[in-house]
Order: C-alpha cells, then sequence, then structure tokens
C-alpha cells in the first residue's frame, strides 16, 4: 500500500446535502455535512430523531442520493453508485432474516448471489458465526433464536461478504436493556476482531459513548460536535451537545475577576463559580457546563478555590449505584449531583436541607471554549 493509500479514510463526505420534496414544500434533511471516517474506526452518528443521522448513513449506503455533495469511499466518488456496487454492507433495525432458512443458509446468502464456491462458502460462514459467537448453531431457524441471536446472524450475514465497511442503523433498538447493554460490548469485540469500519446510527448517548472511537453529534441536519466519547464528554462543544450528552447543568455569570489562571464569577454572599480563564475577559457574560458527578455536596462551608452555592435539596433519588439530587441554588436554577453509594452510610442530605456545593475549577467547562 502507498503513502497516498494509506491516508485515504474510509468515508468521506464532502458538502452533503439532502432535500426531500412533498405537498409543494422543501424541506432540508441534511445540511452540508463534512465528515472524515478512517479506515478501522468505530464511528457513531448521535443525536436525536429527525436530526439527519439515518438519512446521511443511507445516502452513504446509496439508499438515497444526495441533492449535492460527494460521498467517498476510500478516495471514489460513489454519489450516484447504487448500493450493490459499493463495497459496504448495512444492518438495519428489522434483522430482516428470511425465516424458511438455516442460520447457516441466511449468512450464506450474499455469497451464493456472488457465486462464491460452496465449499468456500461453507468454510466462510463457519468463521463468521464462530466471531459473533453462533457455533453449532448453523442448523436452526430464526424462530428458534433470541432477539440477540438473531441481532448476530444479521451481523454474520453482512460481515461474511468482507465489506470494507458495515453500517448499522440502530440495530439494538428492539432489544431489552440487559440485552442491548451485553450486545454493545460483542459489538465492539466484533469490530475489534474483523478490523473493519463500523459506522453506528443511534439516538442513545450510553450506547455511542460505550463503544465509539469517534462520535459525531448531529442537530438538525448539522454535526453539532465531532470527536472522542472523553471530549465530547468533558468539553462540549455547544448548550445543546451540553445538554444531550448524559447530564449536564448549565450556569452563566459575568466575569468579576481573572487572577492565577481561573476567571471568577462573582456571585455575593461567599457564593462563585470559578472556571479555567482561557480567552475569557473582564466583564465577559460565559455560559458553562458542570457534571453532576464533578459536585461535592456537603453541609458545611467548602474552601475558598473551589466554586460554591448555596441552595435546598428538593428531591432525593436512590438508583442503587448512585442517590440523584436535585438542589434548588441561590441563583434560582436547580442543580443535579449524583453521589455514589460507595458505603452503607445515610444519604448526605434530606429534601428540605440547606447544603452547599462546591467543584473544582477545572471541572467548570465554558461551553464552545
Amino acid at each position: 500500500m502507498t503513502e497516498t493509500q494509506s491516508v485515504l479514510p474510509a468515508i468521506e463526505l464532502v458538502g452533503l446535502v439532502k432535500e426531500f420534496t412533498g405537498n409543494g414544500e422543501t424541506v432540508r434533511a441534511v445540511k452540508g455535512v463534512d465528515m472524515r471516517i478512517e479506515e478501522g474506526e468505530f464511528f457513531s452518528l448521535l443525536g436525536p430523531s429527525g436530526c439527519g443521522k439515518t438519512t446521511t448513513m443511507r445516502m452513504i449506503a446509496g439508499f438515497d442520493e444526495p441533492t449535492s455533495g460527494e460521498v467517498r469511499l476510500h478516495g471514489k466518488d460513489v454519489t450516484g453508485v447504487p448500493p450493490n456496487k459499493r463495497d459496504v454492507n448495512m444492518v438495519f433495525q428489522s434483522y430482516a432474516l428470511f425465516p424458511h432458512m438455516t442460520v447457516a443458509d441466511n449468512v450464506a446468502f450474499g455469497l451464493r448471489r456472488k457465486g462464491v464456491a460452496k465449499a468456500e462458502a461453507a468454510g466462510r460462514v463457519g468463521e463468521m458465526l464462530e466471531i459473533v459467537g453462533l457455533a453449532g448453531r448453523e442448523k436452526r431457524r430464526p424462530a428458534e433464536l433470541s432477539g440477540g441471536q438473531q441481532q448476530r446472524v444479521a451481523l454474520a450475514r453482512a460481515l461474511v461478504n468482507d465489506p470494507r465497511a458495515l453500517l448499522l442503523d440502530e440495530p439494538l433498538a428492539a432489544l431489552d436493556l440487559k440485552l442491548r447493554q451485553s450486545m454493545q460490548v460483542e459489538l465492539k469485540r466484533i469490530q475489534r476482531e474483523v478490523g473493519i469500519t463500523f459506522v453506528f446510527v443511534t439516538h442513545d448517548q450510553g450506547e455511542a459513548l460505550t463503544m465509539s472511537d469517534r462520535i459525531a453529534v448531529m442537530n438538525d441536519g448539522r454535526v453539532e460536535q465531532l470527536g472522542s466519547p472523553r471530549e465530547i464528554y468533558e468539553h462540549p462543544g455547544s448548550k445543546f451537545v451540553a445538554g444531550f450528552i448524559g447530564t449536564s447543568n448549565l450556569l452563566s455569570g459575568t466575569v468579576t475577576e481573572l487572577r492565577d489562571g481561573v476567571a471568577v464569577i462573582g456571585l455575593g454572599d461567599a457564593e462563585r463559580i470559578v472556571v479555567p480563564a482561557g480567552d475569557a475577559v473582564m466583564g465577559a457574560d460565559l455560559e458553562l457546563t458542570v457534571r453532576p458527578e464533578k459536585i461535592d455536596m456537603r453541609v458545611e462551608e467548602p474552601g475558598a478555590d473551589r466554586s460554591r452555592l448555596r441552595g435546598t435539596v428538593t428531591e432525593v433519588v436512590y438508583l442503587g449505584t448512585s442517590t440523584n439530587y436535585n438542589v434548588r441554588t441561590s441563583l434560582g436554577t436547580t442543580i443535579t449531583v449524583f453521589t455514589q453509594n460507595a458505603s452503607d452510610a445515610d444519604d448526605i442530605a434530606v429534601r428540605g436541607d440547606s447544603v452547599w456545593l462546591s467543584w473544582e475549577p477545572r471541572h467548570s467547562y465554558a461551553i464552545g471554549a
């Protein structure tokens, strides 16, 4: 492989736009998406219903043609190329297995249509069933399998053709919570083992954070932020991303002091928010976020070097591994705090208690910084 070939992305989207027209109205579902998905990546398109993520995937697969822009697979413009001529396969939410066929026949279906010799097809089917954990179930029919096993058959059927990339459109949505969580781990293992690019569409933030190397968060037809799960969670690039990914407390205020690499938003009466200074200037208005698990809640007044707010506990929810508190602050906002239940001790506070909330300056993140 030449150096030029080695740096080509598996998938590249350039100025991708998709418009749908109906009843005399034009709706722009995808609004100029630019994106590079690298070879061997587990890449997720994440966003709420109607954000354009599935339409984007369908354009990669060739089921929808862009209104403008290009889809490039390994450097080649495939805009206008039909789905069966693109070196990608797609797994849908409905597994679309043939009920009258055995597991082995379902997996071998694509190989037989390509004219692959029977012995070679059988070998490749057996190898793929081993990878997805279904060895020994070759002769069963889909109705004899659990939902998770049917999902694995659909995966094996897509992967046995050795595509350069696999596209997965909310493939775990029909599974119950425990099975879905188990399949998240299995999907990541399978992706590592086969070594091909996976592009995964989901509206489930936890799913995307668990499995992805990188995530594109989409909203209203655009990419709001693209980065690693940690980057997106810890450093949201917009108010939408901060609110959509996990639980986040959104705060705002005016910089009243700059010192020692931090900006201070003074709130009076010993209350303040401290944030890394970055490009902040005196008098600047900042919007910032702090995650619930970063906040310490105590009855005692915290140290002066931390962000600190007074409040009253309005709700306590026990969740087994953690307890969630809602605290109404003196700012008039409600802040959520997660406290891990690492011991058998009673709750830190109960409804109606007056408390102090505090956190380290590095855990205040100015949105868009």
